[in-house]
């Protein structure tokens, strides 16, 4: 497996209108072949699904709730990731989770459609792809309470500490490393020494968190081998062994 996989990316938002065939086209050129693309809300459905029906083999559809998008009417937009579920495959529940970055008010809520969503993946079994911002503690209780062997995925856009990553890779989980790994001061140049290769996938969470030196402005797939030879220069290991394992586990991940 001798290429890259970008884990977390929404290249279907409006921020690619404009040139998403040539971002595609430096994926290739980058040997980025496959990209995971999570679901947002009611809004991000259609033209996440047009992405993926113009370039099947490359761009792969999930199915899920943001937790940013859970508000009063978080049952609606639930009834619609339920009914997409039910028609045909995905290849993840995501992105859903915990948010309490923005906002509080919805945290019921928020652990509510966490709970089903779970349930949904272990129905249809399929791996979730967790987004926890500034709510990890809590989020990874919550996959605890909930844990058993139908139960897998991964914590995407992990920036916690290592004793965090060993309670997620305790429970099965993969972490999804990005752009932040990069980062001078994002204190991950502590953590990923202490990470197993085998629990890690890598991601860019396009168009945000661009690695360094592309911080600050739209980050894009073709960036994964940027990220990844941060993580192999901060883990002691090639770029290939990186490569070889963390395609390796994406495939075993996301693949039916």
């Amino acid at each position: 497996m001798k290429f890259w996989i970008d884990s977390h990316a929404h290249i279907y938002l409006k921020e690619f209108d404009h040139d998403r065939a040539e971002v595609l086209n430096r994926c290739t050129e980058n040997n980025v072949q496959k990209i995971y693309m999570p679901n947002i809300d009611h809004t991000s459905i259609d033209s996440m699904l047009e992405v993926e029906a113009k370039n099947p083999t490359q761009s792969i559809s999930m199915m899920g709730l943001h937790p940013c998008s859970v508000k009063k009417d978080f049952e609606k937009e639930l009834y619609l990731v339920e009914s997409w579920l039910s028609k045909r495959t995905f290849a993840a529940v995501g992105e859903i989770g915990t948010d309490l970055y923005w906002d509080k008010t919805y945290w019921e809520q928020q652990k509510e459609a966490f709970n089903i969503q779970i349930k949904w993946a272990k129905q249809y079994d399929l791996p979730v792809v967790i987004h926890c911002r500034d709510s990890m503690d809590l989020t990874i209780a919550l996959v605890e309470a909930l844990h058993d062997d139908k139960l897998k995925g991964v914590f995407h856009c992990f920036t916690g500490t290592a004793e965090q990553a060993r309670q997620i890779t305790k429970l099965g989980f993969y972490l999804g490393l990005g752009g932040v790994s990069t980062f001078k001061n994002g204190g991950m140049d502590k953590v990923i020494p202490e990470l197993d290769i085998n629990s890690i996938l890598l991601e860019t969470d396009s168009p945000y968190l661009s690695p360094v030196p592309y911080r600050g402005k739209r980050n894009e797939p073709s960036y994964i081998p940027i990220i990844a030879e941060r993580v192999a220069e901060l883990k002691k290991i090639t770029l290939e062994e990186l490569q070889l394992t963390t395609t390796s586990s994406a495939m075993k991940l996301f693949t039916q």
